[in-house]
């Protein structure tokens, strides 16, 4: 007996059957769970080539063996073929959906095919039911959860869905996860619209068993420990993510006005302080989380009054904020909510938003696609304009729907220049003009540009490497703090850990947490280990699709365009920049100089014969 529920449950919408695989021990030993399971279920079950919006794409749910137990901090993710990008995407979430995809007995949810007319799936411990959802096709996100609630009659189930930009398959759409918890990034809830599935909800009652109890209770008390010990923990807790606003602000990688600058003159007025002042009355949290990052409230006064929100977190608040020259704070917590009540990801909004205002100055996109409006930097009319057309796909929203790489492809002109965005994923709220090492970050990122692999701001600012400070504009040495954090994030990604979490659990805490809830030997160095094998398997995956070194890459704005002003003006980071950093780091890696894994590298790894471990039923 193991923290395992040993069985994955595989949904066909388009027969509307379902069965259960059983847990391959492989899978178990060599991809843990969570991305791991995504990664390797997505490469033997997905044929190369699939259109990630046709009945044979995989949407999976994925948590991880520690998920649902008591380990502090613990999520899911879904997995899928981004529909944005075309490559392997993960997006994860927290709130309590997550645990009970295990309370229902399984280790993960398989759903592909498309059904016939809308639905939503209900799952009752073992029982699969697929329902018609003609009643809640079209509400958003929030209402589609209370009416399913009233209909089931039970307000304790759990449910996943989409709002009406993921029934339209907008490129971006995600999957809300109840209530302000998301799987975001990537476009999860195009996949999701695109098989004609309102909904996700689940009803357990099973419980995770660790396989010693006592060990892991001695491991999940050290883990908590640490976490109410840390400092920055601590700064999570009292002010969630918006005190980094300050912090990207003074180091000049802030989004300003579509990545022009990296600093906001109105910073000010979308952080902690400005949200505390505005709306925040108390912490929420995750399920078994001590951190309580939530900051829920209500908007006190202006044409916002009585609006609730969750805190605006650092990078929407940068994205929908300074990145559109917006400074008001309940300004920004309105276009946020509604990007989340329509299901589209507040961080590509933002950034796409950005690209449209631009566009609009330099004459591609006029008043006539606006119907009169100007679009422009610092207007909220202009981003609440661009949020609701791109919802419902009307006008010049269709073609910004399918985000900016495509965007900047038919409109021409100039506007592939300041199309921010790395192999189609709109860039997340750090511009590395500054910090090389986070660029490569950037361009390196399994699911496009993504500063959740590996974040090496905090060591290029004034941080230390191996006891060695590091030399923020410096190119050497940045390919291998890259690929180190790279791998032990895909590692603890198995498990599934929330990020911020990372900041005070250490790594040799979540070997014993696993350890006990397996009952079988891990540390640190193997959970490294793991990461890099994860690491490398979904590296195939994306060069299997026909991804080469050429889209290793970051956007014109940041190789072309130096910072403007500030004690970094000057910085970019040049393509011969990147490519000495892609060297370093694909030889580091073990990759040849396409970033292609070798021989060597995969026979290391247990990936040169590695089987089929799932298929289809």
């Amino acid at each position: 007996m193991n923290a395992y529920m040993g069985k994955l449950l595989y949904i066909d919408l388009t027969s509307g059957k379902s069965s259960e695989i059983k847990l391959n021990p492989d899978l178990a030993k060599h991809y843990v769970g969570g991305k791991g399971f995504g990664a390797k279920i997505l490469y033997d079950m997905l044929p190369a080539g699939t259109d990630p919006l046709s009945p044979q794409n995989l949407l999976m749910f994925m948590p991880g063996p520690l998920t649902g137990t008591l380990a502090p901090a613990m999520r899911g993710c879904v997995v899928t073929k981004s529909p944005l990008t075309g490559t392997f995407a993960d997006s994860y979430f927290g709130g309590h959906f997550a645990q009970e995809i295990r309370y229902c007995g399984y280790d993960g949810i398989i759903i592909t095919g498309a059904a016939a007319e809308p639905s939503y799936i209900f799952v009752d411990e073992g029982k699969v039911e697929i329902r018609s959802a003609e009643g809640i096709w079209g509400l958003d996100s929030f209402d589609t959860v209370e009416v399913i609630r009233e209909e089931l009659g039970d307000n304790t189930v759990k449910t996943a869905c989409i709002g009406p930009s993921g029934e339209k398959k907008v490129s971006f759409a995600l999957i809300n996860c109840e209530f302000n918890r998301h799987a975001g990034r990537a476009g999860t809830g195009a996949v999701m619209g695109s098989k004609n599935l309102k909904a996700l909800v689940l009803r357990g009652g099973k419980t995770v068993t660790p396989a010693d109890p006592q060990a892991f209770t001695a491991a999940v008390d050290q883990a908590y420990s640490e976490l109410v010990g840390d400092e920055t923990i601590g700064s999570f807790t009292t002010d969630g993510t918006a005190a980094s606003i300050d912090f990207s602000d003074d180091e000049q990688l802030l989004p300003t006005n579509n990545y022009f600058d990296g600093a906001f003159e109105d910073a000010s007025g979308l952080n902690n302080e400005a949200q505390r002042k505005h709306f925040w009355f108390r912490n929420v949290a995750c399920a078994g989380c001590p951190i309580a990052c939530g900051k829920v409230g209500m908007i006190k006064t202006g044409r916002h009054k009585g609006l609730i929100s969750d805190v605006v977190e650092y990078e929407t608040a940068a994205m929908m904020g300074s990145n559109l020259g917006i400074s008001n704070i309940r300004e920004v917590a309105y276009l946020v909510k509604k990007c989340d009540a329509l299901g589209l990801d507040g961080m590509s909004s933002g950034g796409v938003a950005g690209f449209a205002i631009e566009a609009f100055q330099n004459g591609l996109i006029t008043a006539d696609d606006t119907g009169g409006l100007e679009l422009k930097f610092g207007d909220v009319a202009s981003a609440d304009f661009l949020i609701e057309a791109i919802a419902s796909r009307k006008g010049i929203g269709d073609l910004l729907a399918r985000g900016v790489k495509e965007a900047a492809k038919a409109l021409g002109g100039n506007s592939a220049d300041y199309a921010v965005h790395v192999k189609g994923l709109e860039s997340p709220a750090w511009g590395p003009r500054s910090v090389p090492g986070m660029g490569l970050a950037l361009a390196t990122a399994d699911r496009g540009g993504c500063h959740q692999r590996a974040f090496p701001i905090l060591y290029e600012c004034g941080g230390e490497w191996n006891g060695e400070p590091v030399d923020r504009l410096a190119l050497k040495g940045k390919g291998e703090i890259v690929a180190t954090l790279q791998n032990y994030l895909a590692g603890v990604d198995t498990l599934v850990k929330c990020d911020f979490a990372t900041y005070g659990i250490k790594e040799d805490t979540y070997a014993a947490m696993l350890e006990a809830a397996l009952g079988e030997a891990w540390d640190a160095a193997k959970i490294k280990l793991l990461g890099e094998r994860v690491w490398n398997q979904i590296r195939l995956f994306n060069l299997r699709e026909g991804f080469t070194r050429a889209d290793d890459t970051l956007p014109k704005r940041f190789t072309e365009e130096p910072l403007p002003e500030g004690p970094y003006a000057g910085a970019k980071i040049t393509l011969e920049d990147l490519d000495q950093l892609l060297d370093d780091y694909y030889a580091f890696r073990g990759w040849d100089k396409e970033g292609r894994p070798t021989a060597d590298k995969l026979k290391e790894l247990g990936l040169e014969n590695m089987p089929s471990l799932v298929q289809r039923p």
